[in-house]
């Protein structure tokens, strides 16, 4: 996430203590209402002489707007979160995490996992009435330090600060039936979707007992208690509660422990652009799925998907979207960059609902928005979004993103493949929505 400490802030300062709404700040200045926007929200400045007129208009000299426009930074603050199965190597990735970051020229700061915290104190599901009322107070006390590291975030001097979760607020799910957890989220007094997708990135590293049974061990960890089979069927657990985060990675065991490490750094590197946010993607068109398996698999996820393109230089795309279930929703901003036909560079930013309302106004007029299904499926370690659209009713599309270009995909037996459309333009959402009959 984007945190502007701008010009654009200092503007709508000043227009709202002028008691000026865009649209009249507008007409003053001979630009359109959209202009204002877009100052406001940071996305653009206004130039010279824009300022010269606004000094009068506001009674401030032209030298403090010059100032304040040139001294704007904006401070990236990223939240992630690491998770995974008993024994994973959380403990020993986090060193390394911090130690990789912190040489690209991130403040990195890690939250410790919560759950250790308490167990060592002597608070834990044995110690307290039940089970549920351990997971509450965890959630609480998880959700207070991720608030208090945000907050302490914002006042650094740091232009990048990756802030890192030993383990996320959704872990506590798997340890829930589904009638506490429903008893869970009530008393946290918040949705899945804003639980869930409250991180910007999921890093899951699978359990040694899935894989590497021979490394797993309980000698490192007080608070671990789990067999080998036990372990693998909370691993499961903790997968499928994160299944439906729009970047959930699975950090498997079919190397040896120091590359499992270096690809679990390549899979951040490559979420936070460095050296530069790319994506590799393939895309397959397959028969319309089982939709009755698809919902009652354990590792998949529902998701409706409302996505709008906006206007976008020649030959790049931009778009936003409203992501979510039952109501709460996400929003997102996208800018895409095509490098070849499976990699490109692509930047999100997460929107406010009152942001992504002003994105609608600069809307592509000559392009439909695309309502979809989305069906998010881990599977063998590989996380697939099956998008489901209401004109179709005898195929769909299946998409996955990949670290290397030649990494080999499983598909689910479910899942018929009839050809992979990677690169064809026919199967774009941007063609989709020039589609007269959608």
């Amino acid at each position: 996430m984007k945190n502007d400490y701008d010009f654009g802030n200092f503007l709508y300062e000043l227009r709202r203590q002028a008691q000026l709404t865009q649209a009249e700040l507008a007409d003053r200045l001979g630009v359109t209402d959209k202009a204002v926007s877009k100052w406001e929200n940071g996305r653009a400045k206004p130039g010279t002489e824009l300022l010269r007129r606004l000094s009068a208009l506001y009674g401030i000299s032209v030298e403090e707007l010059l100032a304040k426009r040139e001294e704007t930074k904006t401070m990236e603050i990223t939240k992630i979160v690491l998770t995974g199965g008993p024994c994973a190597g959380k403990t020993t990735a986090m060193t390394r995490i911090y130690e990789h970051f912190e040489n690209r020229g991130y403040k990195v700061l890690i939250i410790p996992e919560t759950a250790t915290e308490l167990i060592n104190g002597g608070v834990s599901p044995k110690t307290c009435g039940t089970v549920l009322d351990f997971q509450v107070e965890l959630a609480k006390l998880q959700l207070a330090k991720e608030a208090a590291f945000e907050n302490a975030a914002k006042t650094m001097n740091a232009a990048k600060i990756l802030i890192v979760c030993d383990r996320g607020i959704m872990d506590g799910k798997a340890y829930l039936d589904p009638v506490d957890y429903a008893a869970w989220r009530q008393k946290l007094g918040a949705s899945e979707v804003d639980l869930r997708d409250n991180y910007d990135a999921v890093f899951h590293l699978v359990t040694a007992a899935k894989g590497a049974a021979e490394a797993y061990t309980l000698s490192n960890n007080a608070a671990r208690t789990e067999t080998v089979e036990e372990a693998t069927v909370l691993d499961d657990k903790v997968i499928a509660v994160w299944t439906g985060h729009p970047h959930l990675r699975v950090i498997d065991n079919s190397t040896d422990f120091e590359d499992k490490l270096r690809r679990l750094l390549a899979e951040i590197d490559g979420f936070l652009g460095e050296p530069e946010p790319f994506e590799i993607e393939r895309k397959f068109l397959i028969a319309y799925p089982d939709i009755r398996w698809l919902e009652t698999y354990p590792s998949c996820r529902k998701v409706e998907i409302i996505q709008t393109y906006l206007n976008a230089p020649e030959g790049g795309e931009r778009r936003v979207r409203q992501r979510g279930s039952d109501g709460s929703f996400i929003y997102v901003e996208t800018v895409k960059k095509p490098i070849s036909d499976i990699k490109r560079v692509e930047t999100e930013r997460r929107l406010t609902q009152s942001e992504y309302l002003n994105c609608l106004l600069d809307a592509d007029m000559t392009r439909h928005p695309i309502r979809k299904t989305r069906y998010c499926l881990t599977w063998e370690n590989q996380y697939f979004e099956i998008d489901v659209y209401p004109f179709w009713d005898d195929k769909a599309i299946v998409e996955i993103e990949l670290q290397k270009e030649d990494t080999p995909v499983h598909f689910p037996k479910e899942l018929k493949i009839i050809k992979e459309v990677t690169g064809d333009p026919a199967y774009k959402n941007a063609a989709l929505a020039r589609n007269t009959n959608v």
